[in-house]
C-alpha cells in the first residue's frame, strides 16, 4: 500500500471538494476586449496551465451570462460590480473553498487586486498581475475588439471628460484613468482606482487583506506599446504635474507613505517584480512556467 493511501486512510483525503494532494486552484481574470473562454486567449491559457500543473482546477472569470456579455462588461460595467459578482462566484465554488491563486491579465489584474482587498474569503494565496495597470493609464492606444470609430470616441471622451460622473459610471476605462496633470481631480473623482489605492481615505482593511498574501507578483512587458506609461505595470507612473518623466513605485507617495502596505510587502520579500521582453501580454510559455508557475503556482 502506498504512503499516499495510508495517509488518506488515517487522516482523510477530501477537503473542500478536492484531495489533499491536489494543487492549489487557479482563478483567471481576462483583460479589456477579451472574455473568459475564447480558445485563442484565456482558453489557451487554461489549457496550458492544465498541462503544466496536472490536475489543477482553473476557474476563468466570466462576468455576465454569455461570452459576448462578459466581453461587453469589460467596457461598460463598473469595476465595483465586477468585483461584487466575482466575490459571489468564488464563494459559491466549493473547489475554491480552501483558497486559490489569482492571475489577472491587463485590466483584469486591477480587478483581481480589488477582489483581494474587498473579498478576502476564500483566501488568495498568490496574486499574479500580468501587465496590470496599478497606477492607472494616461493614454488608450488600443481598444481591443472595438471598432476604430468607437475606439477614437473613447479616447476623446477620456481625454476631456474622464472624471464626469456619468462617464465614470458607464465606462470601465475611465475608472482607472489617471491624469498626472490633474492629480487632485483624479483622487477626488476616480470611482475605482483611487479607492483601491487608498488615495482619498486610507482603508486599513484593504492594506490588511493585501498583506496576508504569500506573494504579489507584478509582471511588466518591456516593449509594451499598449499601456501608457508602461511603468504602471510595476506601480510606477508619471511624476505629478507632467506626462513625460516617470517615477518608480519607490519614489511615489503610495510607497513612501505606505498607504497600501506595499513598502512592508517589499521589505518582507512578498512583492516580486518580473519583466519579460515583448509587447502587451506577449510572452513565451516557457518563460511563464519558469518564472511564475514553478515558484508560485505549484503548491
Amino acid at each position: 500500500m502506498s504512503s499516499k493511501v495510508i495517509f488518506c486512510l488515517f487522516f482523510g483525503c477530501f477537503m473542500g471538494g478536492g484531495t489533499w494532494a491536489d494543487p492549489t486552484p487557479i482563478v483567471l481574470w481576462h483583460g479589456m476586449g477579451d472574455s473568459c473562454c475564447f480558445p485563442f486567449s484565456m482558453g489557451a491559457i487554461k489549457k496550458s496551465l492544465n498541462t503544466s500543473i496536472p490536475g489543477v482546477y482553473v476557474h476563468s472569470m466570466q462576468i455576465g451570462d454569455s461570452i459576448v456579455k462578459d466581453m461587453e462588461n469589460g467596457y461598460f460595467l463598473h469595476p465595483d460590480e465586477h468585483i461584487k459578482l466575482a466575490c459571489e462566484y468564488i464563494k459559491k465554488d466549493v473547489k475554491l473553498a480552501n483558497g486559490y491563486n489569482g492571475i489577472g491579465f491587463s485590466q483584469g489584474a486591477q480587478f483581481m487586486r480589488g477582489l483581494v482587498q474587498r473579498c478576502p474569503n476564500p483566501p488568495m494565496k498568490n496574486l499574479i498581475s500580468v501587465g496590470g495597470q496599478h497606477q492607472g493609464v494616461y493614454g488608450l492606444p488600443n481598444c481591443g475588439s472595438l471598432s476604430n470609430n468607437a475606439c477614437d470616441y473613447m479616447r476623446r471622451l477620456l481625454n476631456h471628460a474622464a472624471y464626469i460622473g456619468w462617464v465614470q459610471k458607464s465606462l470601465v476605462q475611465a475608472t482607472y484613468w489617471h491624469d498626472p496633470l490633474n492629480e487632485e481631480e483624479y483622487k477626488n473623482y476616480s470611482t475605482f482606482l483611487a479607492d483601491i489605492n487608498n488615495e482619498r481615505v486610507v482603508n486599513e482593511t484593504y492594506i490588511n487583506n493585501l498583506q496576508v498574501r504569500n506573494a504579489f507578483v507584478v509582471v511588466k512587458f518591456e516593449n509594451d506599446t499598449i499601456v501608457q506609461p508602461v511603468d504602471t505595470e510595476w506601480f510606477g507612473f508619471y511624476k505629478p504635474g507632467q506626462s513625460v518623466e516617470t517615477q518608480t513605485l519607490e519614489e511615489s507617495d503610495l510607497y513612501i507613505n505606505d498607504q497600501l502596505g506595499l513598502k512592508r510587502m517589499k521589505e518582507n520579500d512578498q512583492l516580486k517584480f518580473l519583466a519579460t521582453p515583448g509587447n502587451h501580454l506577449r510572452f513565451e510559455w516557457d518563460w511563464f512556467e519558469e518564472n511564475v508557475i514553478n515558484p508560485y503556482l505549484k503548491s
